[in-house]
């Protein structure tokens, strides 16, 4: 079976009954078998798909299926599904089902969208590698001595790895984007409270958004505009309808902010900034302008985020007590030793390291020094970001400052590991859209991706800037 780029074109060859919705799960089923090796399910709903997709090839000639019958949906580990496991691939939500539908995940299956699975990912949405799961690493399928990135790794190698058509994932600091632009395919974190939250295993809220994976544009805006819209349960939404059209209208002059402190970093990977800097030109070279901007609040951006996220995180995370469900310590004799020792055994080391950051930010006398301060660097942060783009269409930066990592490269290093967002955490400070676009590979064959970011709102901007970026780059 071919592979498929866009929902359109399986739905094409849907309609003309030249391929079936058990043929695309059966295909899919087959991939992931053959590639388990790279660790992206933390679980496959084999059966389930099979029968969800006679029930849609039926709907299919009755002329009664919906946007997405056909396509084939990978969820990440941290988003609830009724009656289906979900466990944010940590040990302490051992053996949980959910008892309710993330409104997102409703929203697809409502379109007649087939999920085959939950994805691996690392714990909690904490990490940048894919490596701190309870479930193991994931591999990169373009190297599989290579992380995928995270946290989202799973998700993003089962659409690149054509284990699925398009998945989901969460963005908290770059959690969509960087994985995608490791793993060579589109990855779409939208304006903060444009997609419901409901559902979503919380990591730090004021920055958790859940987005698409796809080997498209168009198929990001598509799944995008599903999952937007109004919810009840989500207090922190845009009041506005969802995105449901956008269109390409070429030729006109765009202008790209760049920012100085980025391209001039001393920890910038030579061959990105190769493949940077080549999109520049081109981009100059068919008249569109770049203008550069000084941001001197780059290397100030990690620590405000760790700052902000952990001190969430610890409040987040507290529910999960070994008390009322998910994992609970054999050992435990009381009260205390119950709450003591389900934490410590149930919690990888990579979240206990964040639960403990945050608790220590958030305590009485470090709030004003740490916590309060970092609120008001990230008011700055998106002051000065509206500010880049009042003058600019975007602002265009590679996603990450190197390619794929080596698997345990950077494990050791909790710092070097937490710079692996350096470019991406500003957009989710300031909850700005941000989109990873693949635009080139390494000489070793690691895909490289470029980052767009607009106003907050602005995701058909967004749309219609990164099918530029595609046409200028072909």
């Amino acid at each position: 079976m071919k592979s498929y780029n866009r929902v359109t074109d399986i739905q094409t060859d849907l309609q003309s009954g030249s391929v079936s919705c058990v043929e695309l799960v059966e295909y899919y089923l087959q991939n992931i078998q053959e590639k388990s090796h790279l660790n992206a399910f933390n679980e496959v709903w084999a059966d389930e798909a099979r029968e969800k997709a006679i029930l849609i090839d039926a709907k299919i000639k009755s002329g009664q299926a919906g946007s997405l019958a056909g396509i084939v949906i990978a969820l990440k580990d941290n988003m609830a599904y009724k009656d289906h496991k979900v466990s944010a691939s940590s040990k302490i939500l051992e053996g949980f089902e959910s008892l309710y539908t993330a409104t997102a995940v409703e929203r697809l299956e409502k379109e007649d969208a087939i999920f085959i699975g939950r994805t691996n990912c690392d714990e909690f949405a904490m990490g940048a590698s894919n490596e701190n799961s309870a479930f193991g690493s994931v591999k990169n399928p373009h190297d599989e001595t290579k992380v995928p990135g995270g946290s989202s790794g799973g998700s993003a190698v089962a659409v690149a790895a054509d284990m699925c058509h398009c998945s989901l994932g969460s963005d908290t600091g770059g959690s969509i984007r960087q994985p995608a632009a490791f793993n060579g395919i589109y990855g779409l974190k939208p304006t903060y409270g444009r997609i419901s939250r409901w559902g979503l295993l919380a990591y730090a809220s004021s920055f958790d958004q859940i987005g698409p994976f796809a080997k498209s544009i168009e198929d990001v805006a598509l799944l995008t505009s599903i999952m937007s819209g109004k919810d009840e349960h989500d207090a922190t939404l845009l009041q506005e309808p969802p995105i449901d059209n956008w269109s390409y209208e070429g030729k006109q002059k765009q202008t790209f902010a760049v920012m100085n402190q980025a391209v001039n970093h001393e920890g910038l990977d030579p061959e990105v900034k190769a493949s940077f800097t080549r999109l520049l030109e081109k981009l100059e070279s068919q008249g569109h302008k770049i203008t550069y901007f000084d941001f001197p609040l780059l290397d100030q951006m990690v620590p405000t985020y760790y700052v902000l996220t952990t001190a969430e995180a610890s409040s987040n995370l507290s529910r999960y007590s070994g008390m009322m469900y998910g994992y609970r310590s054999d050992n435990a004799t009381d009260l205390e030793s119950t709450y003591i020792k389900s934490r410590t055994e149930g919690f990888g080391p990579e979240v206990k390291r964040r639960i403990m950051l945050g608790t220590f930010v958030l305590s009485s006398d470090q709030y004003d020094a740490y916590y309060e301060k970092a609120l008001k660097v990230r008011r700055i942060i998106q002051d000065q970001t509206d500010q880049v783009l009042d003058n600019a269409d975007a602002i265009l930066l590679p996603t990450t400052s190197s390619p794929a990592f080596g698997l345990g490269e950077k494990s050791k290093d909790p710092v070097s590991m937490y710079l692996a967002d350096l470019f991406t955490v500003q957009a989710n400070l300031a909850g700005n859209p941000a989109i990873s676009i693949p635009v080139s590979k390494t000489e070793e064959g690691l895909p490289l991706g470029v980052q767009l970011m607009t106003s907050r709102g602005s995701e058909n901007d967004l749309y219609s800037l990164s099918r530029l970026i595609e046409e200028v780059n072909s």
